[in-house]
């Protein structure tokens, strides 16, 4: 069983830039799965789920190559997740899952044609201002 008391001096410690880049690499994975996964659900419409038609939704759903890359992303994005909370406090990792949102945005205006409102956008750059504090500690 590992010892649940922390060592201050590393507790103080900075975040080295090895477990940060697995963290990145997760939050980035994650984001792409993310806007993958939309767009194989703009190809396929609103989805609905019934006992009737369950196979049929779930073909259609599992031909799309956007869905199906989107999820092969979440899976690879869980390996290399897991391998950066190896290497850094959850408090500090967790709250970087925040920068998808900022990827996510970016990439539903540029790659999806969604719209953003200055509202959110000004969301984003409260979420941003909160990384970096939180980072910076």
């Amino acid at each position: 069983m590992v010892d649940p008391v922390i060592n201050p001096a590393e507790a103080a410690a900075p975040v080295k830039s090895t477990a940060m880049m697995f963290i990145m690499a997760g939050v980035l994975l994650n984001a792409v799965a993310q806007l993958l996964l939309k767009a194989g659900t703009n190809r396929l419409g609103v989805i609905s789920l019934d006992f009737q038609n369950a196979w049929g939704t779930f073909i259609a759903v599992a031909s799309q190559w956007p869905i199906i890359a989107g999820m092969v992303c979440y899976g690879v994005s869980l390996v290399v997740w897991i391998m950066g909370l190896s290497r850094v406090d959850v408090t500090i990792a967790y709250p970087m899952l925040s920068i998808g949102y900022v990827i996510n945005a970016i990439g539903a205006v540029w790659l999806l044609g969604e719209t953003l409102s200055l509202q959110r956008a000004l969301a984003i750059g409260v979420i941003l201002v909160g990384v970096v504090l939180l980072y910076r500690t």
